[in-house]
């Protein structure tokens, strides 16, 4: 093939040959052709001499593509080895794409034509300033600004490069570069930038091209969120800005970069500016949009410029009030304006767009917030107090005057803006997760199949904002909610989705009002609902009725507990739901029930005035009616709510009557089919037993998880009968694989089997998980289960071995603790070289053994680690390769269980009298497997647990707790005067070796920090991020999880902060122990 040619660059490139290779990858050729120009192209792009005929190629070439292809190359270099290029080639290149800039952008017809490659080039410019200026190339902004004022063209190019230029800088610069550099470039932009202010207001107020002014305004809006304020207050920008708002061609753009003005905050002192603008922009956007414009239908109906324009608009109000609503609301003569803006911003909210409705719902959620917590603290004087800085008790009526007063005066001012924003909220409310039953696309009512997760965010924070609304005005709330209700009633305003919303709204604020209030309005809200259900027709409209009827009273269980009547009609009225077979509507049933039943379960079990007897002893009279439509998984859910109330029952006695009759179903079912197989075992082959046998376990395994101990007297019942339909079923398996062959596995019929063996295993797992008296249920159920579960395990075909049987181990060793000990040896023998074999073969077979098999290694290593010690050097090599092995795994769980167990295990060793043995076989090995994944950017997730490995490692060296040496005597010649000397030179070897294109100075600088800030461990994990950043392998990438442990922290404070207020954690999320007392 001629174009293996190209591979010799010992001379000028054969430009024709290589547009025609580059052709041939982008062309309609053979798969052959292409695949054999792509290996060409990738090798030359790997050559390191190959940038040096960039210039050769960009000189010769008309095609674009190929164009692109020399400038890819050209990137990498700049990228990843131009501070190593000799000076000349740097300067040579700077200037060549610098001059090919200017010619192709100096005339109108070229710069259009050449736009695609113009941009790239200055893409391009942009990487090398990253590396030379200012230090290196000081005249950059000067050059640049002399340049724009010689056309028109250049003018425009000149402000893409300097957009560009900010965006790296400001926006785009985390991981990308060092702090210093980042640091360095900031400077240098804000020094300079007298120069480029003036050229962009020499534009905007002498030229008259279009094209010239949109990209002036689009490089000022990167620019206005650093620059010195003074370039904008003090200058004729906002004026200017100002009068081109009412321009359509330019609206858009000039709204953005006010925007960017209104988002600044810094202190009172340009306040009077800020309320100048405001006025201005308010009379212009009168004129432009009347505040009686209907604006969901002019969205709605609007071009994209329109609605980019109501999208604008949205972030300007949303980011000036922010910032600067308390200016506005200084002043009588600004409140109009300020109330109008709000207005505007309600009418914007009912637009019908997501990304709309996100930006005003983040703004209403800051402000009532913020208004929120001053009335909330104007209610606990001695917050306020504090607030106000005073250290005394304060006395009534200090608080009349001042403060007080002022708090009083700003809910009045916004009373009105509140009241509206509640019927937003409750006219939009999202759905939550608890409702099953949607509308879909053909207006259809089905089962939801799948979570919606931008909902159930939207919701969170609709609940919250709600929430604070109605804590605001309590009255309001609840006439806005009856008055909609009522309208529903009498047909007025009926449709499903006003009715949802309605309900989710109602539902969303339970816990924010007095319990008094609530219970009057909760009366009149399920009195209503169970009417409107009576009285509609049709059974898509009954089953929105029934889901919201479930939906609202699963969120109210303190009105429930209080009131044994309604409570009594609800579950009534569930149980008359489970016979309802409309999709959905039986699952919704089945789930509030159990729902209601765990925040009410006393309730059940007591003899209510006027009853003759406890609810649960009548429902279990009924329940074989009560279940007879529902499905089998439905079935367990409800199995599960019984087992609840029946946990709640002191009598031990009436207990076990109570599980007994529970049971009674399962067990008859259960008795038969044992009774046949005791005549002929083959009886137990047949699928439909089968799929009965899984069912009495599922069934089983429902209660279980409810009773806990008290599960007892029934798991004693069938215990041991299960472990030999168990073994038998076990047995039938392996048959099946070994005469079937690898397929047999995938059979239905063996797939059955397996379920009924997992089943079985995770029956006992929550049995045993739930227990409390556990030192005799251990002693009692574990010896029995090892042969049956343990050796079958290890007899079995690897396909037929049930990954449940580790995580069982695993719960058991986590639950005895160093009872287990001496059963660690034989759980080692029968599950660990086999299971090693199954899961080492590559990263993808068997996922479900991989992470239980380290959960279990966890566990031994946390609570029997003396077992580890005891185990042969083959065995612990094998169970330090495993671990290492696991944090390799690209599987975040997976990866995180193995670096956990690793740091686990070193500590352990660190105590215990192998510390030296351990660490001179392993110290070496981990320390370079950690860097390795440290350094690869498919493990990112980990980072916060390699650094803490890595500081472990580090200070243990310094400590001097390893007396031997590390490194081995017989391969190094030199002996070292200590470890810590020894690992540092190891490590600098090795990070040099990882990373040549890094200097030997970067790297020792590097080690050095690591280990002078080992002990501070802020320092040691921003010191590796900076590393990771400059060792340029993350430098492209999105950096998020280096800096995910501090995301955690954050959520934490922000769920200790709802913990305070009334309502903002659901009342089924709440652990109340007076469940209902």
């Amino acid at each position: 093939m001629a174009a293996e040619k190209l591979r010799d660059l010992s001379q000028p490139i054969d430009v024709g040959l290589l547009d025609a290779t580059v052709a041939a990858f982008y062309g309609t050729g053979s798969k052959e052709e292409r695949q054999a120009a792509d290996q060409i192209l990738r090798d030359l792009q790997n050559n390191p001499d190959m940038w040096l005929q960039v210039v050769h190629i960009l000189q010769n070439t008309k095609n674009l593509n190929t164009k692109f292809f020399a400038l890819q190359v050209l990137e990498g270099v700049i990228k990843y080895r131009w501070n190593a290029l000799p000076v000349e080639q740097r300067d040579g290149m700077k200037n060549y794409i610098s001059d090919v800039i200017v010619q192709l952008s100096s005339n109108e017809a070229s710069f259009r034509i050449e736009r695609l490659y113009v941009n790239k080039l200055n893409i391009i410019l942009v990487q090398i300033l990253k590396h030379d200026w200012p230090t290196r190339w000081r005249s950059f902004v000067p050059d640049l600004v002399s340049a724009a004022k010689s056309s028109e063209t250049i003018c425009e190019n000149c402000m893409a490069i300097l957009k560009l230029l900010s965006e790296e800088v400001f926006d785009f610069s985390r991981g990308e570069m060092t702090q210093s550099k980042i640091k360095e470039l900031k400077q240098s932009l804000n020094s300079e930038f007298q120069l480029i202010h003036e050229l962009c207001l020499y534009v905007l107020s002498a030229s008259q091209r279009t094209e010239l002014i949109r990209a002036t305004l689009s490089t000022l809006h990167a620019f206005l969120s650093w620059i010195p304020l003074g370039y904008i207050f003090e200058s004729p920008l906002l004026e200017t800005l100002l009068n081109f708002f009412p321009v359509p061609s330019y609206r858009n753009l000039t709204l953005q970069c006010l925007t960017e003005v209104a988002s600044l905050t810094f202190g009172d002192f340009y306040d009077m500016q800020y309320v100048k603008m405001y006025s201005i922009f308010m009379v212009q956007l009168q004129n432009i949009l009347p505040l009686s414009t209907n604006i969901p239908e002019v969205y709605g109906n609007g071009s994209s410029e329109e609605q980019a324009f109501i999208q604008n608009l949205a972030l300007f109000f949303t980011s000036f009030f922010k910032s600067h609503v308390r200016v506005l609301e200084s002043s009588r003569e600004n409140m109009t304006p300020l109330l109008m803006g709000l207005e505007y911003l309600i009418n914007i909210s009912y637009v019908d767009d997501t990304e709309v409705f996100k930006v005003c719902l983040d703004y209403w959620n800051s402000f009532v917030l913020e208004l929120f917590e001053a009335h909330h603290n104007l209610d606990n004087p001695a917050v306020t107090a504090n607030m106000m800085g005073l250290q005394m008790p304060l006395l009534p009526g200090m608080l009349d005057g001042g403060h007080g007063s002022q708090i009083m005066q700003r809910r009045q001012l916004y009373s009105e803006p509140m009241s509206k924003l509640r019927m937003l909220m409750i006219s939009r409310m999202a759905k939550p997760e608890e409702v099953l039953i949607v509308e879909d696309e053909n207006g259809n009512i089905v089962r939801e199949t799948m979570k919606d997760n931008d909902v159930l965010v939207q919701y969170k924070i609709m609940r919250e904002t709600l929430i604070y609304l109605s804590h605001l005005d309590h009255d309001d709330t609840e006439k806005q909610m009856l008055k909609k209700l009522s309208k529903q009633l009498s047909g007025e305003d009926w449709n499903w989705n006003n009715l949802n919303t309605l309900c989710w709204a109602i539902g969303s604020i339970s816990g924010s009002m007095m319990e008094e209030q609530e219970n009057r309005f909760l009366v009149m809200v399920i009195r209503d609902l169970l009417n409107l259900c009576e009285i509609t027709k049709g059974k898509d409209n009954k089953a929105v009725i029934a889901s919201n009827i479930m939906y609202v009273v699963g969120q109210y269980p303190r009105f429930l507990r209080a009131h044994w009547k309604f409570l009594k009609t609800v579950v009534n009225k569930l149980f008359e739901f489970m016979h309802e077979t409309h999709p959905g509507v039986q699952d919704m049933a089945c789930d509030t029930f159990l729902k209601i039943v765990q925040k009410c379960k006393r309730k059940f079990v007591i003899v209510q005035v006027g009853e003759n007897e406890p609810f649960v002893s009548e429902l279990l009279t009924g329940l074989p009616t009560t279940v007879a439509d529902l499905e089998p998984h439905q079935i367990h859910t409800f199995y599960e709510s019984v087992g609840q109330m029946i946990q709640a029952e002191p009598d031990p006695q009436k207990r076990d009557e109570y599980l007994q009759r529970l049971m009674e179903l399962p067990n008859q079912k259960w008795g038969e089919i044992l009774g046949q197989a005791r005549l002929s075992v083959d009886f137990l082959k047949d699928q439909e037993v089968i799929r009965t046998v899984l069912n009495i376990m599922q069934t089983n395994t429902s209660v279980a998880s409810s009773l806990g101990t008290y599960f007892l007297p029934q798991i004693s019942f069938i215990f041991l009968d299960i472990l030999s339909v168990y073994r038998m079923y076990s047995e039938l398996v392996s048959s099946s694989i070994a005469e079937g062959g690898p397929f047999a596995s995938k059979t239905s019929y063996v797939k059955l089997l397996r379920s009924v063996k997992r089943e079985t295993l995770k029956l006992i797992e929550t049995f045993l998980d739930k227990a409390e008296d556990q030192s005799q249920i251990g002693k009692q159920f574990v010896p029995p289960m090892m042969d049956p579960v343990l050796l079958d395990y290890a007899r079995n075909v690897p396909d037929a071995r049930e990954s449940e049987v580790l995580s069982l181990f695993a719960t058991i060793i986590n639950k005895y603790k160093a009872a287990m000990i001496d059963d660690v040896p034989r759980i080692f023998e029968a599950v660990f070289q086999c299971t090693l074999e199954m899961i080492t073969k590559n990263f993808e077979d068997y996922p479900e053994h991989r992470l239980k098999f380290f959960s279990l290694l966890r566990a031994i290593a946390t609570h029997c680690f003396p077992a580890l010690i005891h185990l042969s050097s083959q065995q612990l090599k094998l169970v330090v390769d495993s671990i290492i092995w696991a944090f390799r795994h690209t599987e975040r769980n997976i990866a995180e269980t193995g670096l956990n167990l690793l740091l686990e295990m070193l500590k352990n060793f660190q105590n215990s009298e192998f510390c030296n043995q351990f660490y001179r076989t392993y110290f070496l090995s981990i320390e370079q497997e950690i860097f390795a994944v440290l350094t690869d950017t498919f493990h990112k997730p980990g980072f916060k647990l390699h650094v803490l490995v890595l500081q472990h490692l580090f200070c243990l060296v310094e400590t001097g707790l390893l007396t031997e040496p590390l490194w081995d005597s017989a391969t190094v010649p030199y002996p070292y005067p200590s470890n810590s000397i020894f690992v540092r030179e190891y490590t600098i070897k090795l990070l040099s070796t990882s990373f040549p294109n890094m200097t030997a100075a970067e790297v020792t600088q590097f080690v050095n920090g690591l280990f002078e800030s080992r002990n501070d461990l802020s320092t040691f994990k921003n010191h590796i991020r900076d590393f990771l950043v400059q060792s340029k392998e993350f430098s492209a990438q999105d950096n998020k999880d280096l800096y995910a442990e501090e995301a955690a922290a954050q959520r934490e404070r922000e769920r200790q902060r709802m913990r305070s207020i009334p309502g903002l954690i659901a009342p089924n999320e709440i652990q109340d122990e007076m469940v209902d007392s």
